[in-house]
């Protein structure tokens, strides 16, 4: 019985028609194509993308220099090296993350104890000289200070969800 029913089906081309059905009813819909410099696709709060270094509020910078997070990246992409200040508190004099190495894990974010390290949701960007691909501590303080108000967002709305 099998035979004949595939028999049948293969004589009328029942899979073409069926496939033929499925392309009509993606030609009829509305597209959901998005103009992509023009149009932008949401991103998720939780989206690894450009790195970036936060201050607190007072404009002190977050980073203790722990080196938890040079510790933690599985691609050896960040180099951190630090000195005492005369207060007696470590600070980093050299914060470099080469994003050729990033493998954009997110390891260092989830080290960090004081949530120094962060990674935006900025992913257009783009690189036409050598050595520009190395985010030094200077660009990442610059791009943690442009966004402050997105990260601080995106921060408490994951520490709502765990």
């Amino acid at each position: 019985m099998k035979r004949v029913i595939d028999y049948i089906r293969s004589l009328f081309l029942f899979e073409l028609l069926r496939g033929l059905g499925l392309t009509g009813r993606y030609m009829l819909s509305r597209p959901f194509t998005l103009e992509y410099p023009e149009e932008k696709a949401p991103v998720s709060p939780r989206f690894r993308g450009l790195h970036a270094l936060r201050r607190y509020p007072n404009g002190e910078e977050r980073c203790i220099a722990c080196k938890l997070c040079e510790a933690v990246c599985p691609a050896l992409a960040i180099t951190i090296e630090a000195e005492p200040r005369e207060d007696g508190s470590r600070r980093t004099t050299r914060y470099d993350i080469d994003l050729f190495k990033c493998i954009f894990c997110g390891f260092c974010e989830e080290s960090c104890p004081v949530d120094s390290i962060v990674e935006t949701r900025i992913y257009e960007y783009h690189f036409e000289n050598r050595g520009e691909q190395i985010m030094t501590k200077g660009k990442l303080l610059a791009i943690g200070d442009q966004y402050e108000e997105q990260l601080a967002a995106d921060r408490a709305a994951q520490a709502v969800v765990r």
